[in-house]
């Protein structure tokens, strides 16, 4: 398995978040977009800890 390959070639709806239009958005909707957003990066970040912790205690064994 290769940590670095995609392991979903399907959209993920993340690349279409920066084509919606925000016109319409009041501020209140703007400002909990941004919150739900930075904490979705939060646990996008421990993921790809958790997968590079992961990859690095499989090379050790394997060496």
């Amino acid at each position: 398995m290769d940590f670095d390959e995609p392991q979903n070639t399907g959209d993920s709806g993340a690349a279409s978040l920066a084509t919606e239009s925000l016109d319409d958005l009041s501020v209140f909707e703007l400002e909990e977009r941004v919150s739900l957003l930075k904490a979705e990066i939060v646990r996008t970040e421990l993921a790809i800890e958790r997968k590079q912790s992961g990859q690095s205690e499989a090379e050790k064994f394997f060496r």
